[in-house]
């Protein structure tokens, strides 16, 4: 299968709304090296994405949401890392979070407050009070491939653009080798 990538700002059907915001709100020339392009919805999970589409694992970056807690506090987290690494969930993320305990936000949780599906999640358009965390791997990738905010489609951007997006925090060894 192929993906046709068009300007994210050109095809907002393919964007979860807090999404397609987030892209809008970027200055004109950030904004127009963002893409996107439809897919199977039912292969949005990385491995069946990469497999179908041709896409390596080493362009491919995933955005998972971390709860940490503190008594009763929760704080929230939208951590990006590539496909071929693992988030560092129990030590550096909850550090960063000043957690006593950080785990996967449950599906229905990240779902709802992201207003984006499962398996389309991304940081673009994640609620402005959390952290944005991404592993300093992205940063050296061509062209990243992540979550579009539904699961039909993914988003295509220059891994330095990412890094670069508001409220981004690049953060080394965010993620370790699988």
């Amino acid at each position: 299968m192929q993906l046709e990538f068009r300007s994210a700002l050109d095809a907002p059907e393919l964007l979860a709304e807090p999404v397609t915001r987030a892209i809008a709100d970027l200055p004109a020339d950030r904004a127009a090296r963002i893409r996107v392009a439809p897919i199977d919805g039912g292969l949005a999970d990385t491995a069946e994405f990469c497999a179908a589409y041709g896409v390596g694992l080493e362009a491919s970056a995933n955005c998972i949401v971390v709860a940490g807690r503190r008594g009763d506090a929760v704080r929230y987290a939208a951590c990006v890392v590539l496909a071929t690494t693992r988030a560092d969930v129990n030590g550096v993320v909850r550090r960063l979070l000043d957690a006593r305990r950080a785990s996967f936000a449950p599906m229905d949780e990240a779902t709802a407050l992201t207003r984006m599906e499962y398996g389309g999640i991304t940081p673009l358009g994640v609620p402005a009070e959390w952290r944005v965390l991404v592993d300093a791997r992205v940063r050296e990738v061509p062209e990243a491939i992540i979550g579009a905010g539904i699961r039909a489609a993914k988003i295509a951007l220059p891994g330095e653009l990412l890094c670069s997006l508001p409220g981004v925090e690049v953060i080394e060894g965010l993620a370790a080798e699988v």
